[in-house]
């Protein structure tokens, strides 16, 4: 089973955000239209708009009214990602050059600015400040996610707190907003808003932790970036964290991760010794656990087929190799 079937019941839908993509990131300025153009040809697993749809089709047969939000969110996570890549100085994302490695850094900044505007604008097209608002704080503790990350790289004596709080920020909230928008919009109970919630938190942290996995052991031409990107950026992630508990070669497993120089040259060496750490089987249980947490959510919501998929979702990140 692949992510298509599993949103299968919203494929309409999410036809008509792909082009609606394409639509909102229309400006007169060439370098900005192609700069953004290429952002969205590079594709992706458009999560984050399908969550909002799924979530709606539990509560209303008919979900047009969510496309616009389902944009919204995607083009979001799009700006957040073009940001992401001038920090990091990346130069590839989903097999392609980012908009960083091709325009450089002036543009990147400029055009991400320009998708998140574009984003509020189609928010604001519903005019309900309840909605705005979590989006805006959405934002926010995004924003403090990734200045966290930046400060914690290299330091190998944070913990498993740390981790936890940095990823929620980075993932799964938008993913956990996704599922909320998608169920206010559609006039959900109270209840089944605050489910949907926390499906989609459990569900965004089982995500990242998968992702921190597949950056060890996935192959590079699917997951479209090189393995051992984390590792080499001085991202400490759940594997290595476990490495460097319990790996014989701890301490000078930390000598290497903290600096950024033997962090980049002795990186296959640090792989080496995170996998055979067991912090690949550690990692793993965890996101198992997120993943079962997310699906427990789901007993407050309708008995209808797409809750269905919303399980089968859950249990297919743990398990997908890109």
């Amino acid at each position: 089973m692949t992510d298509f079937d599993l949103f299968a019941p919203v494929s309409r839908e999410l036809a008509i955000v792909e082009a609606d993509l394409r639509n909102n990131i229309n400006t007169p300025l060439p370098t900005m239209k192609d700069a953004a153009t290429h952002l969205v040809k590079a594709g992706g697993k458009r999560l984050r708009p399908a969550f909002a749809l799924l979530s709606a089709r539990l509560f209303s047969e008919s979900v047009d009214h969510v496309i616009p939000m389902a944009v919204a969110l995607e083009l979001i996570h799009m700006a957040s990602l073009v940001h992401d890549d001038v920090i990091d100085d990346s130069s590839m994302r989903r097999g392609r050059s980012t908009v960083k490695h091709a325009w450089g850094n002036r543009t990147s900044i400029y055009a991400g600015n320009y998708v998140f505007a574009r984003s509020l604008s189609l928010v604001a097209s519903y005019e309900r400040n309840d909605l705005m608002q979590v989006l805006a704080d959405a934002s926010m503790q995004i924003c403090e996610g990734e200045i966290r990350q930046m400060m914690s790289c290299y330091n190998v004596n944070q913990g498993l707190k740390d981790y936890l709080r940095r990823i929620e920020r980075k993932t799964a909230l938008l993913i956990s907003v996704s599922c909320q928008l998608g169920a206010m919009i559609s006039q959900a109970e109270p209840y089944q808003i605050q489910a949907l919630r926390r499906y989609g938190y459990y569900l965004g942290m089982s995500f990242q932790i998968t992702d921190d996995i597949l950056d060890f052991v996935a192959d590079e031409e699917i997951l479209g970036k090189p393995v051992g990107s984390d590792v080499r950026q001085g991202v400490i992630t759940l594997p290595v964290l476990y490495a460097l508990r319990y790996h014989p070669q701890r301490d000078e497993l930390a000598r290497l991760l903290s600096d950024s120089e033997t962090a980049l040259s002795e990186a296959d060496q640090i792989i080496d010794w995170v996998i055979e750490s067991g912090g690949i089987e550690y990692a793993y249980e965890a996101s198992c656990k997120y993943a079962r947490k997310s699906q427990g959510q789901l007993r407050y919501l309708p008995e209808v087929k797409v809750r269905d998929n919303l399980h089968d979702i859950a249990t297919f990140i743990t398990v997908r190799n890109y």
